[in-house]
């Protein structure tokens, strides 16, 4: 099998504070007097809200935020990511901490100087979650409003996909208008209605998970048809019991569906999978060969916000893998 490291890749759905490396969290957490429960068992998505509320409120100084951006680079670096937009609720920490920009501003500089150190070149997109007022949305668009200059690219909603995302259509039509792109968490564990909202009135350019879009044909083509790109997270899935295990993923369905599919970490520290991981353990379950791994590698790359030259540098060195 070939060296999956080695060929350049993006990640494109992948939330920082569900990346923190188990050891800092409780480091951090310790050094604010909060003790972690002895187990925190991920079986189902209401499983995994507990144990990501309780993660990110370990957080609270911008040494803390610091820390687990570097650290990200790092470990995306270790996969062989050339290029990741990372998710980040930066309003809701604001809020939570009572210094609106002291979050965002720490996770920058994270970011930045991980750059520095190992090559990852990052994009930031600020998620808002759907159970959480619009107020905090619109406090998310000033966010990104006035770092856009400084590495944020995109707003999005994420958060359970039972909550409507029609309260936040105005945000994210206001997003376009300034700049922004948008992305959306549907079709993950809600069914086609979730992501008709999301490519229409909702704004989206891309949808995060997607995979609910092959219960409804009409839907499917629609998608295909738009160019929209899905971001998959596959053993997320699997380990949220949206699906019965990799191999019966609907990955495979949805390329030979002839949608644009993308292969991201979604929550790393959780399922335990970097992105060269998700790649080769794509490759095994599927019998994947070099050629459509090096396409999949190629949608990440093309469905993202990248400037040009970046995809086309990315692009090359795809095809001097699979040429190699």
């Amino acid at each position: 099998m070939r060296d999956l490291v080695s060929l350049p890749k993006a990640n494109l759905h992948v939330h920082l504070e569900d990346a923190i490396r188990p050891e800092t969290l409780a480091e951090i957490a310790a050094s604010h007097g909060v003790r972690l429960p002895a187990s925190m068992p991920i079986t189902d998505s209401a499983s995994f809200f507990a144990a990501h509320d309780i993660a990110r409120n370990c957080l609270q100084t911008f040494a803390d935020f610091y820390r687990i951006a570097v650290e990200y680079c790092a470990d995306e670096a270790a996969q062989g990511t050339s290029y990741a937009e990372v998710s980040f609720t930066a309003a809701g920490h604001g809020e939570r901490l009572g210094d609106m920009e002291m979050p965002l501003r720490a996770v920058l500089e994270g970011l930045g100087q991980g750059q520095a150190d190992h090559g990852l070149q990052t994009r930031l997109l600020l998620d808002h979650s759907r159970r959480r007022p619009v107020e905090r949305a619109w406090a998310t668009l000033r966010l990104a409003e006035s770092h856009a200059d400084k590495g944020v690219v995109a707003l999005g909603l994420s958060g359970p996909e039972a909550h409507p995302g029609d309260p936040f259509v105005a945000v994210f039509r206001a997003a376009r208008a300034a700049g922004l792109h948008v992305v959306h968490h549907a079709g993950e564990a809600a069914g086609p209605a979730s992501i008709r909202q999301a490519i229409t009135t909702g704004s989206a350019e891309r949808l995060g998970h997607g995979i609910r879009v092959l219960d409804d044909d009409e839907l499917t083509a629609q998608v295909r048809t738009l160019g929209i790109p899905l971001e998959v997270c596959p053993n997320s899935n699997v380990l949220l019991d949206l699906a019965p295990s990799l191999a019966e993923h609907p990955l495979p369905r949805l390329l030979d569906a002839g949608l644009a599919v993308t292969v991201n970490t979604d929550i790393p520290a959780m399922t335990g999978v970097g992105l060269a991981e998700e790649y080769r353990l794509l490759q095994e379950a599927f019998g994947y060969s070099d050629s459509v791994i090096a396409g999949l590698a190629r949608a990440g790359v093309r469905a993202s916000f990248a400037p040009a030259d970046l995809q086309a540098q990315l692009l090359a060195g795809i095809d001097d893998w699979e040429r190699a």
